[in-house]
């Protein structure tokens, strides 16, 4: 059996929505440039009404060839010379208000979509890989641009090509557009037919581009590790056999297609050979003049053009409404997180205060597992707490909670007495300095990754953070100090180097709630220690939340809360938890006594 694309909708879901119909979804993005695509209107109009104008002069011409005066031709091909002047301008002038058209709408629908998915919170990306994101933001808009730019105002030049050009053929020779008539049933069956396949294999062919880019977008992101493992015959045997899959779902597209179009094509020409025939026979019969049969033959031929052009627009319609189907998903996607609809706001100045109201929560991709359960807990404005025990007890989860990626099952969490769900999300963490466990660092200069604590902060602010975080010497040390690049994802730095700038970026922020998960935990003992030092003194002027499974960073907490199974089975100090007994004084002998430092 076929493998299937991965991370995607179900076959079933897509063919849903599989119908040109769907393109009617750009209408808002299209909205702000009315003017733009109305003038393209107008110069596609132009355009198609010259062509349907040529044939008329050719016939005077043809007719009148060895009957009227030099003068008299000279003017009719002066004239033929005049509209096709006409028509090159005016294609020229449909060609850039479309193409500019297009690169105005899709530039809005990506920052649109880009806007959208950023704001989702952690359980979407649970659920969708962010290759496929990145995909559908680059590859699917790529096929609407070239849509609205091009093959959108093809298809409506040749459907005003179409139906001018059968009309006057019908002035020229009623007998001769019965005849073609017939032919058009013969043409549009396969349309129909074939046009269906090629719509679930564009829909396919999209799928497999955004598996590939997934694929290849995890790989390199964990590059070092697939290196470290001696598994890039394993990565690069995974991403052959997808990009394979889509080349294969690629070439039944193209193949499809080309069928479509080869029986369309011969079904037209056919029927025009066959109808010229006839207009032959008539014309020796003087039932119709040379120029007349001219006539009709280029209405023809221009009438069977317009519609093989059609055919092959129709598959371009059809992949961009698959993309714009792909689109709107992510615009309509709905967040488990919602900000309400009429805010609280919190008071100046923020105290800090932190408060778990019988908490529970099972993250949607385990709901039979409680990372939380009933948690009733309150953090006092400028108290440090730690959180300690076994890993998978709910610690980062309560960090998590407090910066509202999830919302509970059951109960609330509030900052200053107000709960977080009845707050923007950006008004309260605006409050709050992040420290993960795993620094995230960013493709530019050191200067700027701490910067990204607080934007507006001056150059002297960014490297007082970066001293009280011990990241000052070794950022001065690098080849260009705080302008020096550091990669993509830090790979210039170390593990600890990338620490300390994450510590730093929290520090200029100087938020009144600070959250350190597991902040200290790629340090050396000096570094630490320093680091140490630093925190010790932002946690005086602020709430300080700890998440640690090294206990010495910890024992100077004015609370440790010890969890374990999603639950507090503990809190006190550390000398308090430790003349309890319990789990606290077991890992404490294992630490202190024994030298484990992880559990």
């Amino acid at each position: 059996m076929a493998r299937k694309p991965t991370a995607q909708p179900s076959e079933q879901d897509r063919e849903k929505s599989k119908r040109v119909g769907a393109l009617r979804e750009l209408a808002p993005f299209i909205a702000p440039y009315k003017i733009l695509a109305f003038m393209a209107l107008l110069a596609l109009m132009l355009t198609a009404c010259v062509s349907l104008v040529l044939p008329v002069a050719v016939r005077r011409v043809v007719d009148n060839f060895g009957t009227e005066s030099d003068a008299l031709l000279d003017k009719y091909f002066l004239a033929a010379m005049g509209f096709a002047s006409l028509l090159a301008v005016g294609t020229a002038l449909r060609y850039l208000l479309v193409t500019r058209l297009g690169e105005f709408v899709v530039a809005d629908i990506r920052k649109a979509v880009f806007d959208r998915v950023l704001s989702m919170s952690p359980t979407y990306f649970e659920k969708i890989m962010t290759g496929e994101v990145v995909s559908r933001i680059t590859t699917d808009t790529t096929v609407i641009q070239s849509v609205i730019g091009s093959s959108v105002s093809i298809a409506l030049r040749n459907v005003l090509l179409f139906f001018g050009g059968l009309v006057l053929m019908l002035i020229t020779s009623a007998k001769l557009t019965g005849m073609v008539l017939l032919i058009v049933p013969a043409v549009i069956v396969p349309i129909l037919v074939l046009g269906r396949r090629l719509r679930k294999l564009s829909r396919e062919n999209q799928d497999w581009i955004a598996e590939s880019s997934g694929n290849a977008s995890e790989a390199l992101l964990s590059v070092q590790t697939v290196q470290a493992f001696t598994n890039e015959p394993r990565a690069r045997r995974s991403f052959a056999d997808i990009t394979d899959l889509s080349l294969q779902a690629a070439n039944r597209r193209i193949n499809t297609r080309a069928i479509m179009t080869m029986i369309v094509i011969f079904l037209i020409f056919s029927g025009v050979v066959g109808v010229l025939w006839i207009g032959a026979r008539d014309v020796r019969a003087e039932g119709m003049s040379v120029g007349a049969l001219v006539q009709f033959v280029i209405y023809s031929v221009m009438v069977a053009g317009s519609v093989g052009a059609l055919s092959e627009t129709w598959g371009e319609l059809q992949r961009a409404a698959g993309a714009t189907e792909r689109l709107v998903e992510l615009l309509s996607a709905e967040d488990s997180v919602q900000d309400p609809a009429s805010p609280k706001t919190l008071a100046a100045p923020v105290r800090g205060e932190i408060t778990f109201d019988d908490v529970s929560f099972a993250y949607p991709a385990r709901p039979g597992t409680q990372a939380l359960d009933h948690v009733d807990v309150t953090i006092k404005p400028g108290e440090t707490v730690a959180l300690v025990g076994p890993s998978g007890a709910g610690k980062t989860t309560i960090v998590q909670m407090i910066q509202r990626f999830y919302d509970p099952d059951q109960g609330q969490v509030m900052l200053d007495g107000i709960p977080l769900t009845e707050m923007t999300r950006s008004d309260f963490r605006e409050h709050m300095a992040l420290v993960p466990q795993d620094p995230v660092i960013f493709a530019d200069t050191a200067r700027e990754n701490i910067r990204f604590g607080r934007p507006a902060a001056s150059d002297a602010e960014v490297e007082a953070a970066a001293r009280a975080a011990a990241a000052h010497d070794f950022i001065s040390a690098l080849p260009e100090g705080y302008d020096a690049f550091v990669g993509e994802r830090g790979v210039m730095l170390s593990g600890g180097q990338k620490q300390r700038i994450a510590i730093a970026r929290a520090i200029l922020r100087d938020a009144p709630v600070l959250l350190l998960d597991e902040a200290t935990s790629a340090l050396d003992a000096e570094s630490e220690r320093l680091v140490q030092k630093a925190v010790d003194e932002m946690s005086l002027e602020r709430t300080t939340i700890i998440v640690a499974h090294r206990l010495a960073t910890v024992k100077k907490a004015d609370r440790i809360l010890v969890m374990e199974d999603g639950k507090i089975v503990a809190q006190g100090t550390h000398d308090d938890l430790v003349t309890q007994g319990g789990l606290y004084a077991k890992l404490a002998k294992l630490q202190f006594t024994d030298g484990a430092e992880m559990l």
